[in-house]
């Protein structure tokens, strides 16, 4: 569900051995130590620790040694050690950069954020051009939410090497998150020029084009980046490429290929034990515990959990915005772990000690999720949900929680996760949040008295080019009608009056929505609108579903990958399937039946009104119970022991 410009950065550079001794005053036996390097440098690592280890014993604190050991230790998560013999290195040998280059590594694994970035600090006032300490700590800065800070780290790597590829990924990732589309557009297409096979790129490029409505060569990128997934190049994260393509198939193999970065953890924490619990343990986890789609749409749930059956737990990965919608949250759980500056690890410990029976992901591959605290595999059960409209493609997510409409049996073979149907629709809503009593004036609205109104409030990322077309044609046909858009930036607004204007259409017809501060006023302006146009490959999900309870009818087709399904899920839940088409032909032309004819409108949403009382997609409390009857066979199956299975 989360719609956000391109995920994390690149992965912490892991330090790597020394050639060669670089002090010969402190190595009396130089054969000795390089024999080692050199055993190392081949991979045979006992070997190598072992000539370390020896090393140390007779020279201790020598730099290259104590460095060569450190990284060895790291390699196979023996951090403990690794800090062991650094910290007394690190005052003995202060001008050797690649020792607190280690140390500071060590510190970021062991969630020692601030010491960690001190000790990079220390690595670059030795060696101002060592690059991969800032990297490191650019990343770390990243993580800690100081994007700011980690922008000028990466900067800075690029005035001392111009064509460094990962720092010009990721100053173009952290430049999309700061909303500047043209300067990071630029850094991608720097980065292609440098490396055209760099992974991801050609993804990075083509979805930040999307943000700001800039279709440059979209058909070419989309059909590049769809033929490279299925050769198994990694062209195109898994969360962007739903923009480009509802090719099912292809989204289970970018997600397999993404989900690499995430590897299952040698050792599990969970390995079987039975846990003598009065009640369900249910975790959720997730970054979006505040002011965001998934909070408004999973806030109600939780409310409603039974709380003699469950013993709710929320793992917060994300800031506290201070909002409304976090304090019912912070109320409504039993317990509340503020999990955002511990490592991953961490807080699959700390699952794991709290006895966590299911633990939900929220996230999925979305930004600042966590996919690692599940691959060290902290409860029985792991659930895919919500966030992520899609497989995961790891071995490690047991369930996806979905309906017949979004994953059709027929669908299955395309998930990793064993599917767990919900009976009714995937997407939950919050029955408690009421829509403001007084409806804006057209006028107030920038929108004409008298005209018909076509909407859709999506994010620009999900306007297709075919789709714009079909919007054009409507305008086209349906004199004085306007399209009502939410834009968020104000190049993606010029862009679209431009694509407007090509097509025939006056740019005037094009009305742009400004935000307003509370969501019960936002929804109270789709009274407004007339018909609401659904968009694809990337279907509007929690936006169809404001629609919908504003009284608003949406129209759709429906496509073959999940994302491309859920309005049509939706509609069905709501019981109006008639506003499903199943082609864009389809689509356009009801449309545009439902444009000239205003009495069907009129009854249609005279039938909205009535089906919301009497069908499930607004009925809470009817949803979250049965999600706890799915959640009650999840952990009976883990109880007995037996397999993950559809449920």
């Amino acid at each position: 569900m989360k719609e956000v410009a391109a995920s994390a950065a690149a992965a912490t550079t892991q330090p790597q051995p020394p050639q060669q001794p670089a002090q010969p005053q402190i190595a009396q036996d130089q054969s000795t130590l390089i024999r080692g390097i050199e055993l190392q440098n081949a991979g045979q690592l006992p070997e190598a620790e072992a000539i370390f280890t020896s090393y140390l014993q007779a020279h201790p604190c020598d730099g290259i040694a104590t460095y060569s050991l450190a990284v060895i230790l790291m390699h196979r998560q023996d951090h403990a050690r690794a800090l062991a013999i650094l910290e007394p290195c690190v005052q003995v040998t202060p001008g050797f950069a690649p020792v607190w280059m280690a140390y500071a590594n060590v510190l970021q694994n062991l969630g020692r954020r601030e010491e960690a970035l001190a000790a990079y600090d220390k690595a670059v006032a030795v060696n101002p051009q060592y690059t991969e300490a800032l990297i490191n700590s650019g990343v770390l800065l990243r993580e800690s939410h100081r994007h700011l800070e980690a922008l000028q780290r990466f900067q800075q790597v690029l005035t001392i090497k111009p064509d460094h590829e990962t720092a010009l990924g990721n100053c173009g990732i952290i430049l999309t998150e700061f909303k500047r589309s043209d300067e990071a557009i630029g850094m991608f297409q720097r980065l292609l020029a440098v490396n055209p096979n760099y992974d991801w790129g050609l993804g990075l490029l083509g979805y930040e084009r999307l943000h700001t409505c800039d279709w440059t060569d979209f058909e070419g990128m989309a059909q590049r980046i769809v033929q490279g997934i299925h050769q198994g190049k990694k062209t195109c994260k898994s969360l962007p490429l739903m923009a480009f393509s509802d090719d099912v198939a292809a989204h289970q193999i970018s997600s397999r290929l993404f989900g690499q970065r995430f590897p299952q953890a040698k050792q599990a924490m969970w390995t079987g034990q039975r846990y003598n619990h009065k009640k369900i343990r249910l975790a959720y986890v997730s970054p979006d515990l505040r002011e965001h789609p998934v909070g408004h749409l999973m806030c109600g749930i939780f409310e409603h959990h039974d709380k003699n059956r469950f013993e709710t737990i929320a793992i917060s990965l994300g800031i506290d915005d201070k909002s409304r919608l976090r304090s019912r949250m912070l109320n409504c759980f039993d317990h509340f772990v503020d999990a955002r500056l511990m490592t991953s690890r961490q807080i699959a410990e700390k699952m794991r000690e709290m006895e966590v029976d299911i633990a939900v992901d929220l996230a999925g591959y979305t930004a600042d999720s966590r996919t690692d605290v599940f691959a060290h595999r902290p409860a029985p059960v792991h659930v895919n949900y919500l966030g992520y409209p899609g497989t995961m493609g790891v071995p490690y997510m047991d369930y996806i929680m979905a309906d017949r409409y979004v994953i059709p049996p027929e669908h299955q073979c395309y998930y990793d996760e064993k599917v767990a149907y919900l009976p009714d629709a995937y997407l939950p809503t919050d029955a408690g949040l009421k829509i403001a009593e007084r409806t804006p004036t057209r006028a107030e609205c920038g929108l004409p008295d008298d005209a018909l109104v076509f909407c859709s409030f999506s994010h620009d990322y999900k306007i297709s080019p075919p789709l714009f077309d079909v919007w054009m044609r409507l305008l086209q046909q349906v004199p004085g009608s306007v399209l009502w858009l939410m834009s968020r930036g104000q190049a993606a607004q010029a862009n679209l009056r431009n694509e407007a204007a090509n097509r025939g259409v006056d740019p005037s017809r094009l009305v742009f929505a400004g935000r307003v501060p509370m969501v019960e006023d936002h929804l109270a302006r789709y009274r407004q609108a007339d018909i609401f146009l659904d968009t694809h490959p990337y279907n509007a999900h929690t936006t169809a579903a404001d629609a919908l309870m504003a009284g608003l009818p949406v129209v759709t087709f429906m496509g073959g990958a999940f994302p491309a399904r859920v309005a049509a899920s939706l509609l069905h839940a709501i019981g109006m399937p008639e506003l499903v088409a199943d082609s864009k032909e389809g689509y356009e032309a009801l449309a545009l039946k439902l444009a000239n004819d205003r009495p069907l409108r009129e009854a249609l949403r005279t039938k909205l009104a009535a089906n919301q009382r009497t069908h499930a997609l607004f009925d809470t409390e009817r949803f979250c119970r049965n999600m706890e009857a799915i959640y009650v066979s999840m952990w009976r199956k883990a109880e007995l022991g037996e397999a993950h299975d559809q449920l």
